[in-house]
């Protein structure tokens, strides 16, 4: 085989693998994103200076098939700054035009909570924008992200003024 037989070659087997990924990723693209809502937060044990939660997260599915996953990640950032991180290998499924609950235990570094109890005993926070984003891991390519974010304004009642 010469070498321009080779390169022709090399080169319509790279075009048809790039073709099947993208015929592979058509079905994904159509799909409406997840929602996903913090509903809840409970102190779990932890160790040391690290404080542990448990996550809880309203998963909505706005799509007619089901979504399996095989594992939960999640950030939450508080005020802009990282806050907590979580991991949960619980697997399930999110039915087709439904929801379910799913807990996520998510640890708080030290160093975390002492950025946000300066910024409130200081006075200049009163408002926090939250985010959480995360991913639904499942079998195919990479799982669901999701991504929320919320505003929560504490009364002036609970910061003594």
């Amino acid at each position: 085989m010469d070498r321009r037989s080779w390169c022709r070659r090399s080169m319509a087997a790279v075009a048809a693998f790039a073709l099947a990924g993208l015929g592979g990723c058509a079905g994904v693209l159509g799909r409406e994103p997840l929602r996903v809502n913090l509903v809840g937060v409970e102190p779990l044990p932890g160790e040391g200076l690290e404080m542990r939660l448990a996550v809880k997260l309203r998963v909505q599915n706005p799509n007619e098939v089901p979504l399996e996953f095989q594992g939960v990640s999640l950030d939450l950032d508080v005020g802009g700054q990282s806050f907590a991180f979580g991991v949960s290998p619980e697997r399930g499924q999110v039915p087709a035009f439904g929801e379910t609950v799913l807990t996520v235990p998510a640890s708080v570094s030290a160093w975390a909570v002492v950025r946000q109890v300066i910024g409130l005993a200081s006075g200049e926070r009163r408002r926090f924008d939250v985010r959480l984003r995360g991913r639904m891991h499942g079998p195919g390519i990479g799982g669901a992200p999701f991504e929320s974010t919320a505003e929560i304004e504490l009364p002036a009642s609970l910061l003594g003024r």
